[in-house]
């Protein structure tokens, strides 16, 4: 699912290094970017529809479920290796994450009623606060706060990571899932971690089109952006459940 942006890994300065500059096609634009990101956008909330309503039709979830994950997980894997293929498949892993989104939803909407529909405001009213923030500069992406975000992104990745190999020896870190007050702090500050991440989006994205960055590059753009939403909305709807359970 590629849920972790360390500093978006998939979209940093050393990135648009090696992508360079447009030499024989059009460069990227940020209206553009805005463009594809709506387009993508519309692709995940549609298959996330579709997945939401499987139960209705009696559908199995469950390839839904894996499906979305596993397939969202290899698509990423090849962007992040094959940006020039990003147009092409950006879209797929939109889909694809879209499906399990909606499955991931339908789950927690049948412990918590009315929890998706919070998550989904409050993740957008999020992007929309940090793009004010950024826009406004009361927040810069300067490399000290890249840093810092970095470092706190691959910290919770790490620790996720060491979460999943314990819990194949039946060994469960309690605040992860439990709605305790150490759960309720750790989630919060994973949120917004999640939330700063953004701020390096919307500067990257901004500075890939100064640049003159290649056209194709607003689709990994996207792609780079949509990941972190992603993320953040999973994390939301983690913290939000802790909060139903106290």
């Amino acid at each position: 699912m590629a849920l972790f942006q360390s500093n978006n890994p998939v979209f940093n300065e050393k990135v648009l290094q090696k992508v360079g500059t447009s030499q024989t096609e059009g460069a990227m634009t940020i209206k553009g970017t805005i463009n594809k990101m709506a387009f993508l956008l519309v692709l995940v909330m549609a298959a996330a529809i579709y997945a939401w309503g499987a139960p209705a039709r009696q559908q199995n979830i469950m390839p839904f479920l894996w499906g979305g994950a596993l397939g969202g997980f290899a698509l990423a894997i090849i962007i992040t290796f094959k940006k020039e293929w990003a147009q092409y498949l950006a879209p797929a892993y939109a889909l694809a994450e879209g499906l399990f989104l909606g499955v991931i939803s339908v789950l927690y909407s049948n412990l918590y009623e009315g929890i998706v529909l919070q998550a989904v405001g409050i993740t957008f009213a999020t992007f929309l606060a940090m793009l004010i923030l950024y826009r406004t500069r009361i927040i810069r992406a300067t490399e000290k706060f890249k840093a810092i975000v970095f470092t706190a992104t691959a910290g919770i990745a790490l620790f996720y990571l060491l979460a999943l190999v314990l819990s194949f020896f039946n060994i469960n870190i309690p605040f992860l899932h439990e709605g305790s007050t150490i759960g309720i702090i750790f989630s919060l500050v994973v949120v917004v971690v999640a939330a700063l991440n953004l701020i390096i989006n919307f500067d990257l994205i901004e500075t890939g089109a100064a640049q003159g960055a290649p056209k194709y590059f607003e689709w990994y753009a996207s792609f780079g952006m949509l990941v972190t939403l992603i993320w953040l909305y999973l994390e939301i709807l983690r913290l939000l459940s802790k909060l139903n359970r106290r």
